[in-house]
Parts: structure tokens; C-alpha cells; sequence
């Protein structure tokens, strides 16, 4: 508890004051004058109590916003299990009531953080923890996703710092959680941001895009830096196209045509990363499609790479043969609600799609799946409806340790083609024969 020493000798001080303020007074003035010295003794006496009060009210303020915290380290043994934390179970809403509990790992451990977004629209937001770097790709699905994103990213992220800050593209799936409402802080005000990396060109003129420019820019205006994917690969204007995370560890901008070609596909205009970590390799490609990935593949020697997160929330449109044939994923990480109907009837088609099933199934059965929705067919509009959501995986966390990479999920650790929903809403393909 803090002394009341203080409190006590601001007192003193105050009725010292007063005191000699009273005899000065009664011996040149008394009547008139002794009265008003009464009136400003009882207003020292009521600014003191104020002082006291307003002290008091701004501990309380400060144990909120900065309370002790609890810390537990992640120790790997090779199996894929982590201890302390690695559940994903959250303790906290983000309302600063209960505080996360810190999960910390060493300064050579690389990763990545597939977030569910509180919802059951499909959406991206994945943090990757490079020994003492955080960094965010994406915060979608909805504006109120981002207090979902920061409870996760308050376990392992304890300076409320962000060196790393990354937009692939301008859907609202994918920057919605950036932005601010009247009753929920965005991404970017939650957290000190270093450096802003996002699209170099784009068709959006939503309002959640203004919202996010509005957002990004008052960020700048706080000291962050802000390049394009373009800038990066030129390394014009300050940007690189390669960041050095830490010991062994790079992120590289890699170049694809969309970052200065006008498409009519926003997904084609997305920020696509390799992270490596020594001879380790990962790949993020937004919402790349077809033509996007075609693009990759052509003007970067992409290596085989240990996890792919899969493109455009595992649609029929991306994952191509092109990009799959080169990079042969060890691992791949779904980021959708899987099932949901927010963007097609056709469940085939649904997120994770059957094409793409079919296309990764030769080279990995490794496949994860953050969320899966609840669907329900309404009579009177004649059409299948999103009722709910549900973790699949939850949270996947893939850790790359020591030369070994783990899978560790929230809710369990099913590959997708192992789970209920699978085995109701799609055909297994020959690859992944039982």
C-alpha cells in the first residue's frame, strides 16, 4: 500500500499557509479582510480534499490500465504441445477486467498465430512473434473483431508495441479491425505501430476502406512509418524489400505484377510475404487468386516452403496447381467459417472449397481450419442462412523451434479431413484415402 506521508505533509503546508495568512490580515484589516482570509482557508481546505480525491481516482485509473501480470513460458519437447498459454484460451474480453496471461518465447523462436475473429463471417488476421518482433497481417473479419485480435495478441505482445503492420488488401474481411467505431478501438489505436506495410494499388471505395485510411494516416501522424508493397520490393522512399526479424530470421516482400498492373479483382492486388528462419520457409499471399499467384510464381524463385496460408480462405479460386506445384506446403492453415454461406449457395464451393481440397490433397494432410459455421435453410426467403460459428482448430498456433516446426491448436488438433464436418460436407480425394 503507498505511504500517506505525502498526503500528510501536503496538509500541514496547506493550514501553515492559512494560518499566517489569518494573523497578517487581523493585525492591518481585521473585520472585512479576516473574513475573506476565512473564505480562502476553506477553499485551500476544499482543494486539498480534491487534490487527495483525484489522486486517489488516478491510482485506481493507473491499476486498471497497467495491472500486474502474470507470466508463463512456452517450453516445446518437440511434440507440438506448449505449455503456458498455448491453449488459446483467452482470460480476458479486452475490456481490461482480467488480464491475459503473458506467454513468452525464446528470442530465436519463430511463430504464427492464425486467429478466429469472433464471428461468423470469414475474415484474416494472423500475429507472428519473431523472438522480440510482433507482427499483424490483416485484422478482419468485422470492426468489433479487433478487441477479439488483441485479447490473443496480449499473450505474447507485452509492450503494446507492433514493429510490423500489414494490410494485404482492402476488404473489409481483411482491414475491417484496423478501424474505429464510437464504442471499440481499432487495431491501430490499440497499439503503438512501427511500421505500416500495405497495397499498392486498389478499386476500394468503401467506407471501411476511408475508415482504414483514416485510421492508418492518423498513425503516420503519431510517428509510424508507411510504405506500399511496391516501395518495399523497389526500396524506394525509406521501405525494404527484406526485414530482419532476428537471429536467422527474414520477412521478405515479394514481388507479384498486381503491386502496379489495375485489375478488376481486389484479391489480385494483395501483399504476399515469405518469412524464412534459417533454411525454413513460410508463405502468406492475402487473397491471391489465380492470376496473382501465376504472377508469383514467375517473378520470384519461390523455395518449397513448410506452411502456406492458404489463399483466399481456401476458395476455389486460389491454391492453384501453378503455386502448389513449386512450393509443395507442408502445412496449411485455413483462416474461414467453415460451411458459412456469406458469399455463395453453391456448398461445394463454401470455405474451405472442395477444388481446393482436391488440389492441396497430394501434398500435405496437414490441413487446419480456424472456425466453422452453423447453417440453417429459411423457408420463407428460400435460401440457406449463417446461424452461428463454432472453432474448428480455434486459434493455430505453428511454432518453428530449433529446427523443428509444431502445430498447436486452441480448440484441438484435427486435420481437416479427420473432422465431423468434413467427413458431412465434402468427398475425401484419393490422396487422403483412409
Amino acid at each position: 500500500m503507498a505511504s500517506k506521508e505525502p498526503e500528510r505533509k501536503t496538509k500541514k503546508t496547506a493550514e501553515k499557509t492559512a494560518k499566517r495568512a489569518v494573523k497578517k490580515a487581523a493585525r492591518k484589516h481585521p473585520g472585512v479582510v479576516i473574513a475573506i482570509v476565512v473564505i480562502l482557508l476553506v477553499l485551500i481546505a476544499v482543494g486539498v480534499v480534491l487534490y487527495l480525491k483525484v489522486d486517489a481516482v488516478q491510482q485506481a485509473i493507473n491499476r486498471i490500465i497497467d495491472p500486474p501480470s502474470e507470466t508463463a513460458t512456452v517450453s516445446g519437447d518437440g511434440s507440438g504441445n506448449l505449455s503456458g498459454g498455448g491453449d488459446g484460451a483467452s482470460s480476458s474480453d479486452g475490456s481490461g477486467d482480467t488480464p491475459p496471461k503473458v506467454t513468452t518465447y525464446g528470442d530465436k523462436d519463430l511463430s504464427f498465430h492464425f486467429l478466429e475473429l469472433g464471428n461468423n463471417y470469414t475474415g484474416d488476421s494472423t500475429y507472428i512473434k519473431a523472438g522480440d518482433v510482433d507482427i499483424l497481417i490483416d485484422a478482419g473479419s468485422r470492426q468489433n473483431s479487433a478487441a477479439t485480435i488483441a485479447a490473443e495478441v496480449n499473450k505474447y505482445c507485452t509492450d503494446g508495441k507492433l514493429e510490423y503492420v500489414i494490410a494485404t488488401h482492402a476488404h473489409q474481411d481483411h482491414i475491417a479491425g484496423f478501424t474505429n467505431t464510437k464504442t471499440n478501438d481499432g487495431i491501430f489505436k490499440r497499439y503503438e505501430c512501427e511500421v505500416i506495410i500495405d497495397f499498392a494499388l486498389t478499386n476500394a471505395t468503401s467506407a471501411t476502406y476511408n475508415n482504414y485510411v483514416t485510421a492508418r494516416d492518423a498513425e503516420v501522424a503519431l510517428g509510424a512509418k508507411h510504405y506500399t508493397a511496391l516501395e518495399c520490393v523497389r526500396e524506394t522512399n525509406g521501405a525494404k524489400k527484406t526485414y530482419e526479424l532476428g537471429e536467422g530470421m527474414t520477412m521478405t516482400v515479394l514481388y507479384q505484377a498486381y503491386y502496379e498492373t489495375k485489375t478488376d479483382d481486389e484479391n489480385n492486388y494483395s501483399v504476399c510475404v515469405l518469412f524464412t528462419h534459417g533454411d525454413k520457409n513460410y508463405l502468406l499471399t492475402g487473397d491471391l487468386e489465380a492470376e496473382g499467384e501465376a504472377s508469383l510464381v514467375e517473378n520470384n524463385a519461390l523455395p518449397e516452403v513448410e506452411l502456406f496460408k492458404a489463399g483466399h480462405h481456401g476458395s476455389y479460386t486460389a491454391s492453384t496447381d501453378t503455386l502448389l506445384k513449386v512450393i509443395k506446403p507442408k502445412i496449411v492453415c485455413v483462416c474461414c467459417c467453415a460451411g458459412a454461406v456469406e458469399y455463395t449457395q453453391n456448398s461445394a464451393n463454401t470455405f474451405p472449397s472442395q477444388a481446393f481440397i482436391d488440389r492441396v490433397a497430394p501434398y500435405t494432410v496437414r490441413v487446419y481450419v480456424t472456425t466453422v459455421g452453423t447453417v440453417a435453410y429459411n423457408e420463407t426467403k428460400g435460401k440457406y442462412e449463417d446461424t452461428g460459428f463454432a472453432s474448428m482448430n480455434g486459434n493455430i498456433t505453428v511454432l518453428s523451434r530449433n529446427g523443428e516446426v509444431t502445430v498447436t491448436c486452441s480448440n484441438n488438433d484435427t486435420v481437416l479431413k479427420d473432422t465431423e464436418w468434413f467427413a458431412a460436407n465434402r468427398t475425401r480425394p484419393p490422396a487422403w484415402a483412409a
